[in-house]
């Protein structure tokens, strides 16, 4: 396994179907089989372009920084930090399984809004 290499993939392919080309990026970096742990979004590859689809439509202006990234044998750990409109803030915790291949082939991800107040002044993302 080149984690260094599936490191950077996950990050292309998460960046590259945020911004609104989700079959580009699956073209690109998903594998035959797509199995998804996400509840809202169903298996395989074009429920995947179909969700991606849909959110850039209702919102188009986001922003997405990678705060971290973590790879370690055939998974990859994302760490995000996420602007979307009326200046919702979104941390998000993505796992990408690779196969041989370097191809991404399965997802687990936590999502959390960001509150408006907190007991500490340390961010959820930095």
């Amino acid at each position: 396994m080149n984690t260094k290499l599936n490191k950077q993939n996950a990050i292309n392919f998460y960046k590259m179907a945020y911004e609104g080309n989700p079959a580009k990026a699956v073209a690109q970096y998903v594998g035959n089989e797509y199995i998804q742990h996400n509840p809202l979004v169903a298996n395989g590859p074009q429920s995947f372009i179909d969700y991606f689809n849909r959110m850039h439509q209702e919102y188009p202006v986001k922003t997405i920084e990678f705060v971290r990234a973590i790879s370690e044998g055939d998974l990859v750990a994302l760490h995000t930090h996420q602007v979307w409109p009326g200046n919702d803030e979104y941390v998000t915790m993505d796992f990408f399984r690779f196969n041989e291949n370097g191809k991404i082939v399965e997802h687990w991800d936590s999502i959390q809004q960001v509150p408006k107040a907190s007991l500490n002044d340390n961010t959820m993302y930095k």
